[in-house]
């Protein structure tokens, strides 16, 4: 059994009047992927944007409950944002290199935390793209736009740019749904050897993606979480009728 990362008791999340969350429980288990499922619309992408606090940005956005990253909560008022993100890094449904060279796009996150040391940055650009299988593809043009890529490489690049500042946790918000199938089968084979290194959460429509490459699963619906446990239980042997009727197609 792996060590617990996150630990999220009793959240509860409202926009303006409407409450989006409703009382969550889950454990994130270290070093595993853990996929969220569930119809467009359930909580989610909300739900995943509160392990980093990136709801603080959303207007009118209100959280209740304890969110705890290696037993400290995280919505604490001593607790410093700038330093969960490091620890806690994203990345999101669509590509979004920033329009620069894939070089500077890697070394963003570095040197704003303050390393300017040329060749250090050029050893985290290479670590990073190279974990992120695709250092083979780009190293003879690393001063090209990013943007002047494929998207399956752009998604590759943001994944590079958010491991460059090392994070424990990787947040990914349907990262292939905008993908090809071949690009989303190398970041699936690519998420299957992240987790040696990190813990990782991941948003999927894909239950198939789901069953493939996540360790544990959690089934949403409406704001609230059904049911959630081993991966291969879920699929096989759901406990609630909901689940059995969302992973077989009767919904959503």
């Amino acid at each position: 059994m792996n060590q617990t990362k996150m630990t999220i008791r009793d959240l509860n999340l409202w926009y303006g009047d409407f409450q989006a969350l409703h009382g969550m429980d889950l454990e994130i288990p270290e070093n595993e992927v853990t996929a969220f499922i569930g119809p467009s619309g359930c909580g989610k992408s909300t739900f995943i944007k509160t392990l980093n606090r990136m709801n603080d940005l959303v207007q009118g956005c209100r959280i209740e409950g304890n969110v705890q990253l290696d037993g400290e909560n995280i919505y604490s008022h001593r607790y410093d944002v700038n330093n969960l993100r490091k620890r806690v890094g994203m990345v999101f449904q669509q590509p979004n290199p920033f329009p620069k060279s894939i070089y500077d796009n890697i070394a963003y996150g570095p040197r704003t935390h303050g390393i300017r040391d040329k060749q250090q940055l050029d050893q985290i650009v290479e670590e990073s793209l190279k974990k992120a299988a695709i250092w083979d593809e780009v190293k003879d043009h690393l001063d090209r736009n990013a943007l002047s890529i494929s998207g399956g490489q752009q998604q590759r690049i943001c994944i590079a740019r958010a491991l460059a500042i090392q994070p424990e946790v990787l947040l990914m918000d349907e990262p292939t749904s905008a993908l090809d199938p071949i690009s989303t089968a190398k970041i699936e084979e690519l998420v299957t050897q992240l987790k040696e290194d990190y813990t990782i959460v991941m948003v999927t429509h894909n239950m198939q993606q789901a069953s493939r490459v996540s360790d544990k699963t959690a089934f949403f619906l409406n704001g609230y979480i059904v049911e959630h446990g081993d991966t291969r239980k879920i699929f096989t042997n759901p406990e609630h009728e909901q689940t059995e009727n969302y992973i077989s197609g009767r919904f959503g």
